[in-house]
């Protein structure tokens, strides 16, 4: 960022009070009750400022928000920007980004993130925690994960290309209908994982609550352990799993196969889809 005005140990307040800036550095600034503040800007770089005001950064290309605070009335903040980065700031704001193009986050911690990281593509998250984050990254794509402790249901619902690394995702309905997905090396916890999902890749993981991984397609477990809590697992799934834990129970497979060092109940009924077509093995014994 080349040529850039600095403004420095300022408050602004109502309704575009810096509308279509661009090469702007603010340092130690603060925005009071208002709106759109930073709407339509360009090259913009945050450091130390307090955002108290409604959809400060909409329209924004190539922002860069360091050691900041986003109180709960900067709701609704950064939406259909295009290369937004922030490191060392926290948010108190729900429903930030939306329908960004290149969203980086860094050692940033979201304390009420409901409806977050909505349609947005290539992201990257780093050392991250977000709580109450209901329905985050709904509909995205090229996600990349490392390090995120994540509290909030239906996250990664309808998303693609994603991979995640060294996390703990606690999350009711995580992974509905997502598509080409990664996990590595992760805790997963919350009921019905990944239903109606798409080449769900688990590598290392841990896996518990009710009913988890059913009506999955081309479904991939590695190295897993699934805890007591992860029963009737895998109804309607094609699925090639290998689980170095006992199962507590799976119920109506699909197609494919399931090791594990044992399966406390296998439930084979007459809604089943496919008898017979789903090997599980226990100790090198096939049972079904």
């Amino acid at each position: 960022m080349k040529n850039m005005v600095l403004i420095q140990d300022e408050e602004f307040g109502g309704e575009r009070p810096l509308f279509a800036s661009s090469n702007v550095e603010l340092n130690n600034v603060r925005f009071s009750p208002g709106e759109s503040a930073l709407k339509e800007c360009e090259n913009i770089k945050i450091n130390s400022c307090v955002f108290d005001c409604k959809y400060p950064f909409w329209h924004n290309q190539n922002t860069i928000i360091k050691n900041s605070l986003f109180t709960p009335m900067g709701r609704a903040a950064i939406w259909y920007g295009k290369d937004i980065r922030m490191a060392q700031t926290h948010v108190d704001a729900p429903k930030m980004f939306r329908e960004i193009d290149g969203l980086f986050l860094d050692n940033v911690e979201l304390s009420d993130a409901l409806e977050c990281i909505w349609w947005c593509r290539n992201i990257e998250v780093k050392n991250t925690k977000i709580k109450n984050g209901d329905y985050i990254f709904k509909s995205s794509e090229n996600i990349t994960v490392d390090n995120l402790l994540l509290q909030g249901n239906y996250s990664f619902q309808y998303c693609s290309n994603v991979v995640i690394r060294n996390s703990h995702i606690s999350s009711k309905d995580a992974f509905w209908n997502a598509e080409n997905v990664t996990v590595y090396d992760s805790v997963i916890e919350g009921e019905y994982l990944g239903w109606h999902s798409k080449n769900l890749r688990l590598v290392n993981c841990k896996i518990n609550g009710t009913q988890p991984l059913c009506y999955a397609h081309n479904l991939v477990m590695e190295n897993c352990v699934m805890l007591e809590d992860a029963n009737l697992a895998f109804e309607y799934s094609t699925l090639k799993a290998v689980i170095n834990s006992p199962i507590t129970s799976v119920k109506n497979p699909g197609k494919g196969e399931i090791t594990a060092e044992s399966i406390g109940e296998i439930i084979i009924d007459a809604n089943c889809k496919n008898p017979g077509e789903c090997n599980i093995r226990v100790s090198n014994a096939v049972n079904v």
